[in-house]
């Protein structure tokens, strides 16, 4: 099939658009890819290569193009390697580009620990599109199937996370989204129990999960 072409997945009249089986992975060993792509027939590949990579991972792309890029589409999208919450929009993107009948499945096994959270968490972002979020295990390369959960947040809620960090009184946050004080401190409380909300001296903030949350 050869190289990947990103502008393929814009364009409604192109096969993307017809059901295909997408892995979306960071990459940092092999094993769980290979593993993936042929246990469950993947069609496409999003390998999520950090922005300062090594030769470790740069071997480990070169692996999985050298054997599967002449069979299979493979891409690469850059990541930040640190932040939970780009790798969740990136990875969100990448979802929200794909045809509504591909088949997606996530990979956690790979990777450092927070792009694995972040792919995780774009998961829970779309959860609907998901086919399968999975981890394999190092020693036994057992495949275990991760729940596919969602951030699960009212209408009260969601509005509070798009405004409080630009209006932190609640009079005035509670006439912006046209709710009740009473049920902007309900929502209010309910935020930060979750931890999507935290407060401190200067005012009320998101959390890493309100930030993603709020997507």
């Amino acid at each position: 099939m050869g190289n990947y072409n990103s502008n393929l997945i814009k364009n409604p009249s192109s096969p993307i658009n017809s059901m295909a089986k997408v892995l979306i992975t960071p990459i940092y060993e092999t094993e769980s890819i290979a593993l993936a792509i042929n246990r469950f027939s993947i069609e496409r590949v999003f390998l999520l290569v950090s922005k300062k990579t090594d030769d470790k991972q740069q071997d480990a792309v070169k692996y999985i193009k050298e054997h599967y890029e002449k069979i299979i589409e493979v891409k690469e999208k850059k990541t930040e390697l640190y932040d939970i919450v780009e790798t969740t929009h990136q990875v969100k993107e990448i979802i929200d580009t794909l045809s509504l009948t591909d088949e997606i499945y996530l990979n956690i096994s790979t990777g450092r620990r927070t792009q694995a959270m972040g792919v995780l968490f774009a998961g829970y972002k779309r959860p609907a599109r998901i086919k399968k979020i999975f981890y394999v295990t190092e020693d036994t390369k057992e495949v275990i199937t991760i729940p596919i959960l969602s951030f699960d947040v009212t209408e009260t809620q969601q509005k509070i996370l798009e405004n409080i960090e630009d209006i932190d009184k609640i009079s005035e946050l509670s006439t912006e989204i046209e709710f009740s004080k009473a049920m902007v401190y309900r929502a209010l409380k309910e935020l930060k129990d979750k931890g999507l909300i935290e407060e401190n001296e200067k005012g009320h903030k998101l959390t890493q999960a309100g930030k993603i949350a709020k997507m």
